[in-house]
């Protein structure tokens, strides 16, 4: 089984790998919160144990990244951050548990068999899919009727949030707030440029179009006129 530690503190990382190779896991480390992430996402690993405070991407972070991509790796927070608020905004990020430095190695190997035995059935959903549209959100490939189609990052996370909400109308707001992470409306047609340029995308030369404008609303990815 193995485990991705990511954990700046040289120290740390060291005494928690020693321990848990000890104990039978294999063990890969990363002191880097974006470095974290990108390991966490090739999949393969049973849990995560994730300091909080990280450089590049914090640990709350890396952790909703990969909960918005779907990919539900059991992970155990590290923190000396301990204050009840703490601790739920933790959970709330989609951590499956929190442990406050400094903690005995006993008590960490315990959860992390705990968060095994819980996630053991319930392997993760990697890919999207509607009608013959395909979405893998681990190798990013994105493919219609078995044929690639080569997305820029910003269109694929349009795309992403679109199957995601397949069958509703998503809105100008939604899009900006959940792609853009903008939280006003910057006033210009960035938007409808890049649903222009997926929908040419996804939707050219097939039978059968996906990506509808709903006038007045916004989008909405569905299978049926």
């Amino acid at each position: 089984m193995k485990i991705l530690v990511v954990e700046d503190d040289r120290e740390t990382a060291s005494y928690l790998a020693k321990g848990l190779c000890e104990s039978g896991y294999t063990v890969d480390r990363s002191g880097d919160g974006r470095e974290g992430l990108y390991l966490a996402t090739s999949g393969g690993y049973g849990a995560l144990v994730v300091d909080r405070m990280l450089p590049s991407m914090d640990g709350l972070a890396l952790i909703g990244a990969l909960r918005a991509a779907n990919i539900r790796t059991p992970a155990l927070i590290l923190s000396a951050l301990g204050s009840v608020d703490d601790r739920v905004k933790g959970l709330r990020a989609g951590g499956d548990d929190y442990l406050v430095k400094p903690f005995a190695f006993s008590e960490l190997l315990a959860r992390i068999e705990a968060l095994l035995r819980r996630g053991a059935a319930a392997p993760a959903t990697t890919g999207l899919k509607l009608a013959d549209l395909e979405l893998d959100l681990l190798t990013r490939n994105v493919k219609r009727a078995g044929k690639s189609l080569d997305l820029l990052p910003r269109e694929f996370q349009i795309l992403e949030y679109l199957l995601r909400n397949s069958g509703h109308v998503v809105t100008r707001t939604m899009l900006l707030e959940h792609v853009w992470d903008y939280h006003f409306d910057p006033q210009t047609n960035v938007i409808d440029v890049h649903v222009s340029r997926l929908r040419q995308k996804i939707d050219k030369g097939f039978e059968r179009p996906l990506l509808h404008t709903v006038r007045g609303a916004g989008y909405c990815l569905r299978a049926s006129e």
